[in-house]
């Protein structure tokens, strides 16, 4: 009995001590650090292009041209501005606008263009008197037209004008063509027209000089706000040239230009669908003279005159003064400092005090 209760005990011993050994696993590995990606570089945004501004400087505006386009003589276009000859085309891109009455109370206008890069159609095209020609000359400018009067002929001839007529032309008339649109919705005398294109095409092979002589100087000095300090307020402009024709100029502070309506309505470029707008807009006053039974009127524009200057909705009295038909055209101030006008375009109104008159609020 005791060998037996010896046993047990012995087994109990061997099973308890089974029991108590744990079972010994296999070592967990643990895995290798994971090193986080280095952040990729993030690309520093590229700089928007500079826009590109040209190096020269246009004479008649104080804007940036090309630097060939400087010395080169400017184009003066005759434009017919009648009622039934609207919409005129290419009028917004000119440099220079010269509004003056002719026979009947109607106005023309001489449109100066410094370059005719990106102009495309130009007219309608009307004859040319000898005011035109004269303030043509004061900028050495050739001359597009399609006719002119006997006289404005002979002082075509006697001043020895460079000119392109659609008229009494040779090589130089196929520069010009009839509108079919115009000639039907305007009729045939106000269906001419020539192209920017068409001109540079030819004035390659016109045999005239292109460029301006050093003799010649256009002073004009611009300034980035033209404003007239100490000027009266003149947001809205009333220029009475006849019984015929009143052009209206609004100021628009956002683009700060007066824009242009006669007739009742906007005065659209017909080319490009733009208003015609001016930063810069002049009021000249000067005699004029009926000279003949058709009414055609002989225009001082020599010598000088009072004036008005409008630009930034302000208006200020300058004068004007000119010594000879090949000199530019001079603005002063009453103080006799010359007049700096705001960089951009022009619009220049010959009235005369007689039959024409200035109002502004």
């Amino acid at each position: 009995m005791k060998r037996v209760l010896v046993f047990l005990m012995a087994a109990l011993l061997v099973v308890l001590t089974a029991c108590g050994k744990k079972e010994e696993l296999p070592p967990v590995e643990e895995p290798p650090p994971v090193e986080a990606p280095e952040p990729l570089p993030v690309p520093e945004p590229e700089p928007e292009p500079e826009p590109y501004v040209p190096a020269g400087t246009n004479p008649l505006t104080g804007l940036p041209i090309e630097p060939e386009e400087m010395a080169k003589r400017p184009v003066a276009v005759m434009l017919n501005n009648i009622k039934k000859a609207q919409p005129q085309i290419g009028i917004s891109q000119a440099d220079v606008i010269y509004e003056v009455p002719a026979e009947g109370g109607i106005t023309r206008m001489l449109a100066v263009y410094q370059s005719l890069e990106g102009v495309e159609l130009l007219g309608s095209v009307r004859s040319t008197r000898p005011y035109y020609i004269e303030l043509a000359l004061g900028h050495d400018a050739l001359l597009v037209h399609a006719g002119g009067s006997q006289e404005a002929y002979t002082d075509i001839r006697k001043w020895r004008v460079d000119n392109m007529d659609g008229v009494r032309g040779g090589e130089d008339a196929k520069i010009f063509w009839r509108d079919p649109d115009r000639k039907r919705n305007n009729g045939y005398e106000h269906s001419l027209v020539t192209s920017g294109e068409k001109i540079q095409e030819y004035l390659g092979r016109s045999g005239f000089e292109l460029e301006h002589p050093g003799t010649y100087h256009y002073l004009q000095a611009f300034a980035e706000d033209g404003t007239p300090e100490n000027g009266e307020t003149a947001e809205q402009v009333t220029v009475k040239f006849s019984n015929y024709k009143t052009g209206l100029f609004d100021y628009d502070p956002a683009s700060k230009t007066y824009q242009a309506s006669q007739y009742g309505e906007a005065h659209v470029d017909g080319g490009n669908g733009q208003q015609v707008s001016t930063v810069n807009l002049l009021v000249l006053e000067t005699s004029m003279q009926i000279l003949d039974s058709e009414g055609r009127l002989r225009v001082q524009t020599i010598k000088g005159g009072d004036g008005t200057y409008f630009c930034g909705g302000k208006a200020i009295p300058i004068f004007w003064e000119r010594n000879g038909r090949d000199d530019p055209l001079v603005y002063t101030l009453q103080n006799g400092r010359p007049l700096a006008m705001g960089k951009g375009n022009s619009y220049v109104c010959f009235i005369s005090p007689k039959t024409g008159s200035l109002s502004y609020q």
